[in-house]
């Protein structure tokens, strides 16, 4: 994101559709570059609204929903360390979701190298040693 908005972030206020723009014409860029080169990337981000992922659609993208509860969440957030986004701005988030219909859901429950399993066997990846290195604990 650009500065601004990670400081608007920071601070706990909502960023506006207006907001994102640039960003997301950036990251859709990036995707066609990536698709263009035959690179497998995988894109992290919240993309909450219809909107935003049909801005990111391009070529052969695959949504993924990492789907949990508040309450998770919240508890997941309160344990990051250094990262811009506060809890403040969850339950706009959740307001502001329009979950994916045509998307992966994944749920976020278990430690993060089962849901990386999960995900690279549901889109029938072959597992190598860089999915080997993920994490086993929350």
């Amino acid at each position: 994101h650009p500065a601004e908005n990670v400081e608007k972030i920071r601070r706990g206020i909502p960023l506006t559709d207006a907001d994102r723009v640039p960003w997301l014409t950036a990251m859709h860029a990036a995707i066609v570059q990536w698709n263009r080169t035959g690179q497998n990337v995988v894109l992290a981000c919240s993309a909450l609204k219809r909107s935003y992922r049909q801005e990111l659609r391009a070529g052969d993208v695959k949504f993924i929903y990492l789907k949990g509860s508040r309450e998770l969440i919240l508890q997941r957030l309160r344990a990051r360390h250094g990262h811009f986004a506060t809890e403040s701005i969850l339950d706009t988030q959740f307001r502001d979701l329009e979950e994916p219909e045509d998307a992966l859901i994944v749920a976020i429950d278990p430690p993060p190298g089962q849901i990386a399993a999960e995900i690279i066997g549901r889109l029938g990846l072959m597992q190598n040693s860089a999915t080997a290195d993920f994490p086993a604990s929350n």
